[in-house]
């Protein structure tokens, strides 16, 4: 399980010599993507509540885990509901102490680079049973089958877009070493899922916090950073929201950045989210109170591409995916930050990462669809574990 210390150490080289050697399947984090290129034969994708079918079924028969720089974040570990075999071990190598003990692990305080070298040297010779290295490649090539469905290179052309069209679209038009920026909201759980990454520096996801309006500054800074590659702002409209006034600085100093905004008109994260515990997007379209005295009116009138073009970025319009392909080509072959503003659909269209994240659902309700979200929560609190026996020799 590659965190984001394989990448911080400088490690996917002695990450990619280990896993090459053995055989071992690697899943990845929201830090940790691109730790190996996304269609390596040893990587099997994201894991935990936004991660594969594949990483997912093969972490809930694993034996043992090696955590490589990962924090075991609540995301990545399904709320502790990932990992099923009632002996799994986990084997924690971190600089920091604190993340080594986490699952009653064996401790192993080290820079992830040095620990993988020492690996190489001390597994030579050694390789997993290869009809598990060929389940997980199977495993793998189905899930990338959902993902190219979800991308749907071949969808109608002249129809709104979902979010998954719109982030498979700008993958199949970036280059190898462009550099993704996302942080709240639907995108970043969309983007761990589907994102294939080529380059552990290509894929900026803020996700610790979801920091809502992080995305633009956020771009900036790694712009700042890396002025050779073309970086790519996702922003939803509710993260737009938030804080775009950094494309005034983007303008002023000459940094180049292409933002799409995604415009579903309501918030698609907590709208989705609210479904699941039995509260149906009660108040996450953007819409005007009407006559009933609900949020049920006409949809707001908010032009957020003329905001853009307010604060002095060049902006393009799509309504449609074929549109949006041709703004987003026009936008990264531009000189100068370009806004890309993309009418999409409310629901993402992302696969199911058949995994589960522990948001409590109320006990009392008048309401059916609570009582039965409730029900639910409660079989799924089921395969919740505290991982408190120590790890086996």
């Amino acid at each position: 399980m590659a965190g984001g210390g394989v990448g911080y150490s400088e490690g996917t080289g002695a990450l990619r010599q280990v896993v090459e050697a053995t055989g071992i399947p690697v899943a990845e984090t929201q830090a940790g993507k691109g730790s190996l290129a996304w269609d390596h034969p040893q990587s099997v994708g994201a894991i935990g509540a936004t991660g594969s079918t594949a990483a997912n079924a093969l972490a809930a028969e694993a034996d043992l885990v090696i955590g490589l720089g990962t924090r075991w974040s609540d995301f990545m570990t399904a709320s502790m509901s990932a990992f099923g075999d009632p002996d799994v071990s986990f084997v924690n190598i971190n600089v920091a102490a604190l993340d080594g003990h986490k699952l009653s692990g064996l401790s192993v305080v080290a820079d992830a680079r040095e620990a993988l070298q020492a690996l190489t040297t001390h597994l030579s010779g050694w390789r997993a049973d290869p009809a598990y290295t060929r389940r997980a490649s199977d495993l793998a090539h189905v899930w990338d089958g959902a993902v190219e469905a979800a991308y749907d290179p071949d969808g109608d052309p002249d129809i709104a877009p979902s979010q998954s069209q719109v982030i498979g679209a700008v993958n199949d038009l970036c280059g190898p070493r462009d550099v993704v920026v996302c942080a709240a909201g639907s995108m970043p759980g969309d983007l761990h899922k589907m994102w294939r990454t080529s380059d552990v520096m290509g894929y900026q996801v803020e996700y610790g916090y979801s920091c809502m309006g992080y995305e633009i500054a956020g771009g900036l800074g790694v712009k700042m950073a890396e002025p050779d590659r073309e970086v790519i702002v996702m922003v939803g409209d509710g993260s737009y929201l938030m804080m775009a006034q950094e494309i005034v600085t983007a303008v002023q100093e000459g940094i180049k950045l292409v933002v799409v905004v995604v415009q579903n008109h309501g918030f698609a994260s907590i709208g989705a989210l609210s479904k699941t515990v039995g509260v149906p997007g009660f108040g996450t379209n953007y819409r005007y109170r009407g006559d009933t005295g609900h949020l049920d009116g006409d949809i707001l009138s908010v032009d957020l591409a003329a905001n853009a073009a307010s604060l002095g970025a060049q902006v393009l319009r799509a309504d449609t995916l074929g549109a949006f392909r041709q703004c987003l080509s026009q936008a990264l072959a531009a000189t100068g930050t370009t806004v890309v503003h993309v009418e999409c659909a409310l629901a993402t269209g992302s696969p199911s990462s058949q995994s589960w994240w522990d948001v409590p659902v109320a006990e009392v309700s008048t309401q059916a669809v609570t009582r039965a979200a409730r029900t639910a929560y409660e079989q799924a609190k089921i395969g919740q574990r505290s991982h408190l026996t120590p790890f086996n020799d």
